[in-house]
């Protein structure tokens, strides 16, 4: 969505990423289209149909991505430097989690910008974030043990 925009407004702390295409399936996993692909590049005899099957639709889907992310940015940007952004976001350079921050978004040549506008900030009040279940990394002073209490198999 922020390839379509005007101006692409980031908060110091928001990152992009790219929008290389993940393929699979709840039950098997997903990979990246682009790995699938280099692992098709290694010779394998005994490769499984499913996995030629994958490799081409890989291929289609890094094609598709790359395709519709040229377009967008078209509207702003030279044929040229469109064509490089847009292998850049979709030909798996990057794993799909990697952060892309303001300065570098801005070295690339997006449209970026750092003036969000405090109604942003004022509206977001409005969706407090849920707490996340998962448990985080816990301080454990050393020693662990007090020296009253016997340690492990001691009696």
């Amino acid at each position: 969505m922020a390839l379509a925009a005007d101006e692409i407004v980031m908060d110091p702390d928001a990152v992009l990423g790219p929008v290389d295409p993940q393929l699979g399936s709840p039950q098997s996993g997903y990979y990246p289209a682009a790995s699938l692909l280099k692992a098709l590049e290694q010779p394998n005899p005994n490769r499984d149909d499913q996995t030629i099957i994958l490799g081409d639709v890989a291929r289609k889907a890094i094609d598709q991505v790359y395709q519709t992310v040229y377009k967008l940015l078209l509207e702003h940007q030279t044929p040229e430097k469109a064509a490089e952004l847009a292998r850049m976001f979709s030909e798996g350079r990057w794993t799909h989690d990697y952060p892309i921050d303001f300065e570098e978004a801005k070295q690339m040549g997006l449209l970026v910008s750092d003036q969000m506008p405090e109604e942003v900030y004022e509206l977001m009040e409005f969706y407090p974030q849920s707490k996340q279940q998962r448990p985080g990394v816990e301080f454990i002073p050393i020693p662990y043990r007090s020296p009253e209490a016997p340690g492990r198999g001691e009696k």
